[in-house]
């Protein structure tokens, strides 16, 4: 079948044929969104395919939450098994949902039209707080438990992995693999055990979660010993060689309130904790600080005791370091009646952080991870200032900020081999609640087929060029305040090329849609046509919260209800699949691309 929708573009086509000749792909007319003005502007995006840039890495499959025991209830378990599956790199496409619960296609449960493996399984990791606190497992907002370390009356350790080893079998049963955080302090180690467990609340102020759990140990041997077990019994349940796949920390962000002792203790907390680990499992990934932002004091002081300084548990220079961490959050306000995000606080502490990275030549090429990398700082927090993060807000800041964070890293030219997105689910709360999470209730979000988008991506990243893209330096500066920014990462693979495609602006109102005209150059294709599938996240494509706004909000729906939002939620095309038009290797295609709307096209060829 071919398709062919013609679109009257001849405000856009000089330019494209300017950047990259002409193309003859014509699809999808392009009309306005909904909720967005009639009015459009022109976008020409070009991607050359001959001229790629190096490997596409998967840096997006690092997630992560602060209540460790949510990985093994309902929703938690569902979510875990979702995430998983981003990593089989498999072709799925859905059946059109998302046009409007009660709808048509509204009742649609998505089906496979194809499925084949592309290539190896892409690993997907899961970082967590307070994998060694102590109690009995009950999750709380910004708590969790496993009660690994307790001692006697006489202080002999004992040590049970019972909860420890089902939060770690419930990933890898699903596919997923520990980013393993050494933290926090077991009450009975604590030098300041009382008051322990908190009760925060999204009203309470921040502060108060630091209590007995974020002090120093009483004594580093027995906390070494601890961490020594630990791994020790992993690699003994797992096996050496699945261990040495994860990644090995300590603590979480110790430059802030997380940790109630001074640098130089953590530094030994660090040793210590490292040294243990590589006892046990020699071969072990370790390295850190995982710390809040990118403080240069602290982030250099951690750097130069690593490589130079004097290791607290063995007396030898330096501490073994197999990738380093930091983390970088956005800073979105609440202006004049709507949410304005603060992009360039993100990109500026990512850009701080590589610098710093690329001044030590030793760590140069060393991978890095940013730890935790999102729009704002506090995943259980609520507030109107934390609104836009149920619908497209989310997503196409996700997509515009995962995009730079490439550009950042060539920038700088260091090794950046994932971005940790901190949100998970919070089981047992209101449907839509506004935490930052993936999903809700056991319903995605839009932000999680973000991550489906990007885990259809492979290969080599390749050359885009936009008209409306926002420069690195301007949206690090600025943000995106003025014009909106409308641009493209692009990948090629064997006999694949695919387009991510998104329309954001830092402030949450409505503005008229782009006219994307998106020229293809250079397609290695010998026959005169390639498949061609759109997937999209919209109002009203893989979008659940304004299905369920449009149920009229239920906290409980019916199981039809429940059904056709969990449909809702999964990443919808935005048209049948077909074929296109190439003429010498080259294709251009056209369509409407609303305000915060993200867009993935797929070419294939045999």
């Amino acid at each position: 079948m071919r398709i062919t929708f013609i679109f009257p573009s001849t405000f856009i086509l000089p330019l494209i044929a300017t950047l990259f000749g002409s193309g003859t792909l014509l699809a999808e007319e392009a009309k306005p969104g909904p909720g967005s003005s009639a009015n459009t502007f022109p976008v020409a995006i070009g991607v050359d395919a001959t001229q790629t840039k190096g490997e596409l890495k998967p840096i997006w499959r690092f997630f992560g939450c602060d209540e460790p025991n949510y990985a093994y209830m309902k929703d938690g378990k569902k979510l875990l098994t979702e995430l998983g599956q981003l990593g089989q790199h498999s072709d799925i496409l859905p059946s059109p949902i998302g046009r409007g619960a009660g709808g048509e296609g509204a009742d649609a449960l998505p089906i496979t039209l194809s499925q084949r493996e592309r290539g190896p399984k892409e690993n997907i990791y899961f970082r967590t707080h307070n994998l060694l606190t102590s109690g009995d497992g009950t999750p709380a907002l910004k708590w969790g438990s496993s009660n690994a370390y307790t001692e006697e009356e006489q202080g002999r350790a004992v040590y049970d992995w019972t909860i420890v080893d089902r939060i770690f079998d419930t990933y890898l049963e699903r596919g997923l693999k520990p980013y393993v955080e050494i933290g926090f302090m077991p009450k009975a180690l604590s030098i300041k055990p009382d008051p322990y467990q908190h009760r925060w609340t999204p009203t309470a102020k921040y502060d108060e979660i630091y209590t007995g759990w974020s002090y120093p140990p009483k004594d580093y041997t027995k906390w070494a010993e601890l961490v020594y077990q630990w791994a020790k019994h992993c690699g003994e349940k797992y096996g050496q060689a699945e261990v040495e796949r994860w990644y090995w920390e300590v603590w979480n962000e110790a430059n802030i309130g997380y940790w109630r002792g001074t640098p130089q203790e953590f530094l030994k907390l660090h040793d210590y904790a490292i040294d243990a680990v590589r006892r046990a499992v020699p071969g072990a990934r370790v390295g850190g600080p995982d710390m809040a932002g990118s403080d240069g004091k602290f982030m250099r002081a951690f750097f130069d005791h690593c490589l130079r300084g004097t290791n607290y548990a063995t007396g030898k220079i330096g501490t073994p370091m197999d990738f380093v961490s930091f983390h970088a959050k956005g800073q979105p306000k609440f202006v004049s009646g709507h949410v304005q995000m603060g992009i360039l606080e993100q990109l500026k502490g990512i850009d701080r952080g590589f610098a710093i990275i690329a001044s030590f030549p030793e760590l140069k090429g060393k991978p890095i991870v940013i730890g935790e990398s999102d729009p704002d700082g506090c995943a259980a927090c609520q507030g109107p200032q934390l609104g836009y993060r149920n619908g497209t807000m989310y997503s196409s800041y996700t997509a515009a900020s995962f995009a730079r964070k490439y550009d950042l890293a060539e920038k700088h030219g260091v090794n950046l081999e994932g971005a940790l997105t901190w949100a998970f689910e919070f089981e047992n709360q209101p449907y839509f609640a506004g935490f930052r999470v993936l999903a809700a209730n056991g319903i995605d979000l839009p932000v999680l087929n973000v991550f489906r988008m990007l885990g259809r991506m492979g290969g080599q990243r390749v050359a885009v060029q936009s008209s409306a893209a926002v420069g690195l330096d301007a949206i690090i500066q600025k943000g995106v305040r003025g014009a909106p920014d409308v641009s493209a990462l692009a990948s090629l693979e064997a006999k694949r090329l695919s387009v991510l495609v998104w329309h954001y602006h830092d402030e949450d109102l409505p503005g008229p849609d782009a006219a994307v005209e998106l020229a293809i150059n250079g397609l290695p294709i010998t026959g005169d046509n390639a498949r061609f599938k759109h997937f999209r996240i919209d109002d009203n494509h893989s979008n659940a919260f304004l299905a369920w706004k449009r149920m009229n909000s239920p906290q409980t729906p019916t199981p039809e209800q429940y059904a056709q939002l969990e449909a809702a939620g999964q990443l919808s095309p935005i048209d049948a699949p077909g074929t296109v038009v190439v003429e010498n290797s080259k294709a251009t295609l056209r369509f409407a691309l609303p305000r915060q709307a993200v867009s993935l096209v797929v070419l294939e060829w045999d």
